[in-house]
């Protein structure tokens, strides 16, 4: 599947993800405390950063996000598809990030998916519209 590029960048001071709560699942440590650090800056509570699938789950069991930030790739060559389908399932929206070109998901519901190093304008584009979902529940 190829990655998304439509995405109008988003003025960062101008969104808000208040209310919203965030899974994050990335195993490089640095990449997932930035996105961590950015969204908590932006209003979300966010769970993770997870580094695999089992840890992902464990916190999905505790609390199911409005949204899912997911690496393709994790820990130990462990690839994420089985966990995308599985928050597919639970209505949530995942958001996949990667640094592969073709990310090999063959899904009901289509992620979307957004190319590392991921831009923060794009991945708050991406965000927005849960996020308004999310205020106005």
């Amino acid at each position: 599947m190829p990655l998304s590029s439509n995405l109008e960048p988003i003025n960062p001071e101008a969104a808000s993800l208040a209310g919203m709560h965030i899974l994050l699942v990335e195993d490089s440590w640095h990449v997932g405390m930035a996105l961590k650090s950015l969204l908590q800056a932006l209003g979300a509570s966010v769970a993770g950063p997870a580094a695999t699938t089992a840890d992902a789950e464990r916190l999905i069991d505790e609390r199911t996000p409005e949204v899912a930030i997911v690496d393709y790739s994790l820990r130990g060559g462990e690839q994420a598809g089985s966990l995308i389908e599985k928050l597919g399932r639970r209505g949530v929206r995942v958001i996949v990030i990667s640094g592969y070109e073709e990310v090999p998901l063959a899904l009901g519901s289509m992620p979307l998916i957004l190319q590392k190093p991921v831009v923060e304008s794009q991945l708050l584009a991406a965000l927005l519209p849960a996020a308004r979902r999310t205020a106005s529940a």
